[in-house]
């Protein structure tokens, strides 16, 4: 983690829970549009969200963890083109709970399942 990422910023990692890297992998990959890199550390392989420029995190694998309709929920950055994200979401094994919509002065937002059953919150200021 960066010093930006720790002096200016309220979270500064978040570990999402998968049951399968691979398809996991594949889902951040299109939503996002960001590389996600496969890991290994003490024999245990994850994914890591690219982060250079900001916060960052992991996809873990620890599938009795997955939970989808309850419990924090995450906001990933999707600016400029949550519209393409959502698209992508169904198209890569996720399912939309809530399509775009406004949530006022603080820009449009989706709720989503990801490709493993989590549920997230893509964010954009625009509806684009």
């Amino acid at each position: 983690m960066s010093d930006m990422n720790q002096l200016h910023n309220r979270a500064v990692w978040f570990d999402i829970p998968i049951a399968d890297l691979d398809r996991a992998i594949t889902f951040y990959q299109a939503v996002l549009a960001i590389k996600v890199d496969k890991a290994e550390m003490d024999g245990v392989s994850f994914g890591v969200l690219e982060h250079s420029e900001g916060n960052g995190g992991c996809l873990v694998p620890k599938a009795d963890e997955v939970i989808g309709d309850r419990g924090l929920l995450l906001y990933l950055n999707t600016e400029g083109r949550i519209q393409a994200a959502v698209s992508a979401v169904s198209a890569n094994g996720g399912k939309v709970l809530e399509p775009v919509h406004s949530i006022g002065p603080h820009g449009f937002r989706a709720i989503i399942h990801d490709s493993e059953g989590n549920r997230l919150a893509l964010h954009s200021m625009s509806d684009q």
